[in-house]
């Protein structure tokens, strides 16, 4: 009896750690969640939406919860040179000494949700070229690039929009950038850009 009654408070404790980390039970009943980036040079606010993007969300919001998103670096912030304008800012997926921390399990693309690549909208990123190999990393659109939007090839799906702290980014997108050797990457800060936080704000009042 003492055995059965131990399984039944494992299986509580696990199912109520599980509802505190996954996404999808976070604000299970808000459309529209929204959350707090707090990085080195300001702080962003971004609000998502679950009706165009539940999957992209929810998969986002979970790495929120579990924290692993305090400590990596905005590692891309790119300028398109030969339209000489803004481009992306990227990050999510490396530490400050920009080794890769830990990735879940690849999630479907959504890019087909009707949402495009606007300015200070928000994306999935994916590797390779290979459209659900999206994991952890994201990006901001600095301008608005029509061509991530899916056509003839899957595009990069969008999953919130930028509410607050504009500032924020347009100052990230000036900071010096040159190539990076442990990465292989150019466009990447001398000086990291980290993000310190992130969390989930309470939904605003109707």
């Amino acid at each position: 009896m003492k055995r059965l009654f131990l399984i039944f408070i494992l299986v509580q404790l696990s199912q109520t750690v599980m509802a505190a980390t996954e996404g999808r039970f976070v604000q299970k009943n808000n459309i529209f969640p929204r959350v707090e980036i707090t990085t080195t040079m300001g702080k962003i606010i971004v609000e998502m939406d679950r009706s165009k993007a539940p999957i992209t969300v929810n998969n986002f919001l979970t790495y929120v919860m579990d924290g692993s998103y305090k400590g990596t670096v905005f590692h891309r912030v790119e300028r398109d040179v030969e339209n000489d304008r803004d481009f992306v800012i990227q990050g999510g997926g490396y530490d400050r000494n920009y080794d890769g921390v830990y990735e879940g399990e690849p999630i479907f693309n959504e890019s087909g949700n009707g949402s495009k690549n606007d300015m200070y909208s928000i994306a999935m990123a994916y590797q390779d070229r290979q459209p659900h190999s999206g994991t952890r990393q994201f990006f901001f659109n600095m301008d608005n690039n029509d061509h991530l939007n899916p056509g003839k090839d899957w595009g990069f799906a969008v999953f919130g929009m930028v509410m607050e702290g504009y500032e924020t980014l347009d100052k990230i997108m000036q900071v010096e950038t040159g190539f990076n050797e442990k990465i292989g990457y150019d466009f990447v800060p001398k000086t990291p850009v980290v993000i310190l936080n992130i969390t989930v704000l309470e939904p605003t009042p109707l």
